[in-house]
């Protein structure tokens, strides 16, 4: 499932071609991904400009001179990729339709978006603009790691009292949105926290010591393009490259990065989902 870093490298490869942009055709070829499509959804986007485009935790938000605002979520396998960029920014032409192109955004100035999406777990929405934070998937997501909102004094205040393992807490999307399994792994082990350990009994200032990191890991998958592990892929078709500076993800046996440390990377399941971590360096 692509994370923040992954969506907003999208977002920064789709913005050049879209955002100031008419959509000169919508082509809609089934009638639901995940959920079904909103009716009329063609009509809706055919002859709109897009105003901008921003993100909102894992989901791209393409605001419309109609004062609506089309939500894209990628799922786990969905692509937008750019063809026919008038910029000069990508060469490539216009490739044949394929099977599972679900949505196909024909522009104005001559690019041509494609969302494809084989697993078909992605989703697409309208909504008026000016009700965008009331939508069911954003109006109880927490604040973006990002942000100014996202703070010392308010992750001090999420975790205080909480029970449950600080791997999962970070994990919750009330309490910050973005973050997924990946980068959690990440940022707990520059932190040097243990993904067993709860909440509620880490020191405020090992808790206050999370925000820039999480920044940081953020910052930096960002300037790699992401992780690509599966399914993911920049807007140009190209890899990630942020899976090849994993200190512990996918690094099961693996001897810990640490300087000095001589601990293994261990994988235990939490929730369903894969941790791992140094059992020596994080308490």
């Amino acid at each position: 499932m692509p994370e923040l870093p992954e969506v907003e490298t999208v977002r920064r490869g789709l913005a050049p071609v879209m955002e100031g942009a008419i959509i000169a055709r919508a082509d809609i070829n089934r009638p639901d991904l995940r959920w079904p499509f909103p009716k009329n959804m063609a009509a809706r986007l055919t002859g709109q400009k897009v105003l901008g485009l921003r993100r909102r935790s894992k989901y791209i938000l393409a605001d419309l001179s109609s004062g609506q605002t089309l939500l894209i979520h990628l799922g786990m396998s969905g692509r937008m990729l750019i063809s026919g960029d008038p910029l000069g920014q990508f060469v490539h032409d216009h490739p044949a339709p394929e099977r599972h192109d679900h949505v196909v955004l024909h522009m104005e100035n001559g690019a041509r978006i494609t969302f494809n999406d084989p697993r078909r777990f992605g989703a697409m929405d309208l909504m008026e603009t000016a009700n965008a934070d009331a939508h069911p998937l954003l109006a109880k997501l927490g604040p973006e790691p990002l942000g100014n909102s996202f703070s010392e004094s308010y992750l001090q205040s999420a975790f205080k009292g909480k029970n449950t393992p600080v791997k999962s807490a970070l994990l919750d999307q009330r309490i910050v949105a973005g973050l997924g399994n990946i980068y959690v792994c990440e940022v707990l082990f520059r932190a040097k926290i243990s993904p067993k350990r709860r909440a509620g009994n880490i020191s405020h200032t090992r808790v206050a010591t999370l925000v820039p990191i999480i920044r940081d890991v953020l910052s930096d998958a960002i300037t790699a393009g992401g992780s690509s592990l599966r399914d993911f892929r920049q807007t140009d078709g190209e890899l990630g490259y942020f899976q090849h500076k994993f200190d512990v993800y996918d690094r099961e046996g693996h001897s810990c990065r640490t300087p000095g440390c001589t601990g293994q990377v261990t994988r235990i399941v939490q929730s369903g989902r894969s941790s791992f971590y140094c059992t020596l360096c994080q308490r």
